[in-house]
Formats: C-alpha cells, structure tokens, sequence
C-alpha cells in the first residue's frame, strides 16, 4: 500500500500513549488501532484535523506516501 500511518512515531515523539490520544481526540481505541495498524481505508478530515492538533504536527508527520515502484 503506498499510503502509511506511522502514528506510532509521531506517538513515541511526543511520549503519548494510544489511550491518551484517544481521550484527547474523542476517538474510540478501535478506530485509532485500525488507523494505527494501516488497516483503515479512509480517514475524515476532521479527524486527521483533531490528530494534528493534539500531536502539534502536520498532517504529513502522520500519513507518508511511497510509491509502489520504489523499495521500503
């Protein structure tokens, strides 16, 4: 898949748990755990919004693009 989460850094950045984020944002544990595992298929704005607020990133610090011809 060429689009990645990696929350699980920007996470470890900040010294922020999942549980935290998900209190912070309002989002449930489940929703950020299939973000989280790359699981998801699509993500609402206002929540990519809500994220980068509460982590003080930009939406590309969260969401990476890699396109499939090129190696990881």
């Amino acid at each position: 898949m060429p689009v990645t989460v990696t929350l699980d850094g920007v996470l470890a950045a900040r010294g922020m748990t999942l549980t935290e984020l998900s209190q912070a944002v309002d989002i449930t544990m489940a929703n950020l755990s299939i973000l989280k595992t790359g699981k998801a298929r699509a993500i609402r704005f206002s929540t990519l919004e809500a994220l980068c607020r509460v982590l003080d990133c930009q939406p590309g610090d969260i969401l990476t693009f890699t396109d499939e011809g090129e190696s990881a």
